[in-house]
């Protein structure tokens, strides 16, 4: 019986999407799971993503809400604008109305991974602020605590992440995700795939 775990994210410079990789390799690296990759619709037009400087869109099919209850476990990533989660991403959310009317989600667990420019700038407010999506549709929240062991505590060098998923700072949009970082992605994507693992054996 193999278990669905479905990584979905908005990367407008390709940061969340490098953690998406990483969080794909980690939850395909527990036996009987298949992870599969998924972008949400971007909401501007190219003419506003070229003023931006964004770089063209990767080759990862874009998911429809119809898609979702195919699923049995899910890890939403996304950058943060002003402490919560780009706009795109809400907007897929806002999209899922019929999932919701027939609580097609519900009792499926899931969990956030996310991009900030600044140490500030919303490691914590923007999945805290996202689980009202999941509260809605009735599925379970899943945070990594403290599973990551060592790796949690680390004050020497910066690094994204919170207990309450996986994270990393893009700066100025130029520095990219750490090795550390990567490897709390990979650590997040095993941990999820473990629990829905069990989850859908449960049923």
């Amino acid at each position: 019986m193999v278990t669905k775990v479905y990584i979905v994210y908005y990367s407008t410079y390709g940061h969340v999407g490098k953690l998406a990789k990483e969080i794909e390799k980690g939850a395909a690296s527990v036996e009987g799971v298949e992870a599969k990759l998924w972008q949400v619709p971007e909401t501007l037009p190219e003419e506003v993503l070229a003023k931006l400087g964004a770089p063209p869109k990767s080759d990862v099919p874009v998911i429809t809400p119809n898609e979702l209850p195919e699923a049995d476990g899910f890890l939403f990533g996304f950058p943060t604008r002003f402490g919560s989660m780009a706009a795109q991403f809400k907007a897929f959310f806002d999209a899922t109305g019929g999932l919701w009317r027939s609580q097609a989600l519900a009792g499926k667990p899931a969990g956030f991974f996310y991009s900030t420019s600044s140490q500030g700038g919303g490691q914590e407010t923007t999945p805290l602020t996202s689980i009202t999506q999941l509260v809605h549709h009735g599925m379970i929240f899943v945070p990594i605590g403290y599973t990551f062991g060592a790796g949690m505590f680390e004050l020497e060098k910066v690094k994204g992440g919170s207990p309450y998923g996986a994270g990393t700072y893009a700066g100025d949009g130029s520095r990219q995700p750490s090795e550390i970082e990567l490897a709390q992605a990979f650590h997040q994507g095993k941990y999820l795939a473990g629990i829905a693992k069990k989850l859908k054996g449960s049923h």
